[in-house]
Order: structure tokens, then sequence, then C-alpha cells
């Protein structure tokens, strides 16, 4: 499995605290039986401002570490950018970390915060296309706009945007209300691809594996292999 979705490189936001315990995580992915996994901290204006240099250094040094550590995790990275109205600006001073390409544009996983859908998403989403960018919105099922109006999913997807559902979603992790909005969303194909927003071992932890089952048994290993290994690789081999 390809997981294009964590919080691993210890120290720079609400992940990782420590070299050791990305190690720990780095091997728990690999027991969840991810062979690659992009490593995506916060792009937070104002909570985390970490910058394509900052994640860089970040990264080299992990590899470093899980190389020396013997873990076999391929890993590359990108940033989880949190909505505001730098967005636009960062994409205009080459400040946005990608995931990859799909389709001649780059993947850029675009986080809403978890109480609403902010005004002028159509807007945002409608000029990042326009400029060459797929927004890639993760863990939708968690937005309490959402949990009021599921039928807003469905606009997000006619806004042109992938939907990302979190592993923990198909365990339980969030909740009965949380799994059962993952669950219409596989029943209904709204779900482009799953990962595991992991922040640590226990708390938040690598649920690919078990995810991955509850996808197969819930709709079929086809549609598994599509939202854990194929859509993930299509988007981040493509670096």
């Amino acid at each position: 499995m390809i997981d294009v979705h964590s919080h691993i490189i210890p120290g720079i936001d609400d992940g990782a605290r420590t070299m050791e315990m990305a190690l720990d995580m780095a091997r728990q992915t690999v027991d969840a039986g991810v062979t690659h996994l992009v490593c995506t901290p916060h792009m937070h204006w104002g909570t985390f401002d970490n910058t394509k240099p900052v994640i860089k250094q970040g990264f080299d040094e992990l590899v470093n570490e899980v190389d020396k550590a013997g873990i076999k995790l391929a890993l590359s990275w990108a940033g989880e950018i949190r909505i505001n109205e730098m967005v636009p600006i960062w994409f205009k001073e080459d400040k946005l970390p990608y995931l990859g390409t799909l389709d001649s544009k780059q993947v850029l996983l675009l986080e809403m915060p978890h109480s609403n859908m902010p005004a002028g998403l159509d807007q945002l989403f409608r000029w990042l296309r326009n400029a060459g960018v797929q927004p890639l919105v993760p863990h939708p099922e968690r937005n309490r706009d959402i949990w009021k109006q599921p039928e807003k999913i469905q606009w997000l997807r006619n806004q042109g945007c992938l939907l990302q559902v979190t592993a923990g979603a198909f365990t339980g992790r969030f909740g009965d209300h949380v799994q059962r909005i993952a669950e219409s969303m596989l029943e209904n194909n709204q779900i482009d691809l799953v990962a595991s927003d992991t922040h640590d071992t226990k708390r938040r932890p690598n649920e690919m594996g078990d995810a991955y089952k509850r996808v197969t048994a819930l709709h079929s290993a086809e549609k598994a292999e599509q939202l854990f290994v194929q859509m993930p690789r299509k988007i981040v081999m493509s670096e």
C-alpha cells in the first residue's frame, strides 16, 4: 500500500515529537502493510508555519535515521495545507509542496477546518484548478458541517476535488458517526483514496491494514486495491 498522508517528521507539527517516536511510527507503518509513506506535515498559517525548506530538512534527517535503523520503507514528502487566504500567494511564490501529479495537474493536500467549511471554497477550488492544481481534500468525514449536511460531500466532488478518507474512520477510531459517513461514502463511490493521517503509534496509529480489510469486507478486494494502492500510486509515482 501507498500512504499519502502522515505526520511522521519529528518536532515540526502535532505529529511525532521525537526521532525515536518517528522510527516507531515507521515500523508500525511497515507492519500495517505500507511500502511507501508520504510525509505531510501541517502548513497551517499562524499555528505550524512550516515551509518547504523546513520540511525538506526534517525529511532528510528522517530518511537518514530510517535507513540507519534498517526500516524498509520508501519515503517522500509534501505538506498538508490548511485553507487560508495565503494559498494563492503561496502558489504564485512556489511555496506549496505537492504530492505528485494527476492528469497533468499538481495534487495538493488541502485541509478544511474540522469545525466548518469556509465561505468561498468554490472560488478557491476553481482558481486552483485553473492554475493547474488538483485539490485533494483529506478527512471530509470528520468535518462538522458535513456531519450536519452530508450532501456537501457530493458538493466537494462537484467542485472537482478528490476526497481522501482516513483509515481510522473505517476502524471506528473516530466514533460511530464518522464510521457511518465513511461507509456511506464508500457505498456511494465518493472516495478517491484512503490514507492513515498517522500522528503517533497509540492515539493516531497507522491503521491502513485493518482499514484495507474493512473496505474489502464492505465492498470488494478490487475497490480496496483501487483506494489503497492504485490511485495513491498513480499520484505519488508521477514524481
